[in-house]
């Protein structure tokens, strides 16, 4: 299960919390919201403190996100060294 909590507009940017699971369908729904907000024109922080577990799809998500100018914020230690080890 994933929950995803949004801030109210700072500005220009929005914060996504997460809390749980970036794995399988629930990726499907972090980049739609992610892409409702591009849409919008917010440049998009995503907190990842609360995240327990980013399977393959998950971590290929956040990397490709990261591509787009999505902030990544407290990605646990795991998290943050498989974005580095599937990026370019």
């Amino acid at each position: 299960m994933l929950r995803i909590s949004m801030s109210e507009p700072q500005g220009e940017s929005i914060q996504l919390r997460l809390d749980g699971r970036i794995s399988g369908r629930w990726v499907k729904l972090l980049r739609r919201t992610c892409a409702v907000q591009q849409r919008r024109g917010l440049r998009t922080l995503l907190d990842l403190r609360n995240v327990s577990y980013a399977d393959r799809d998950g971590i290929a998500l956040l990397q490709a996100l990261t591509e787009q100018g999505v902030e990544i914020l407290h990605a646990p230690p795991f998290v943050a060294e498989l974005i580095r080890r599937e990026g370019p």
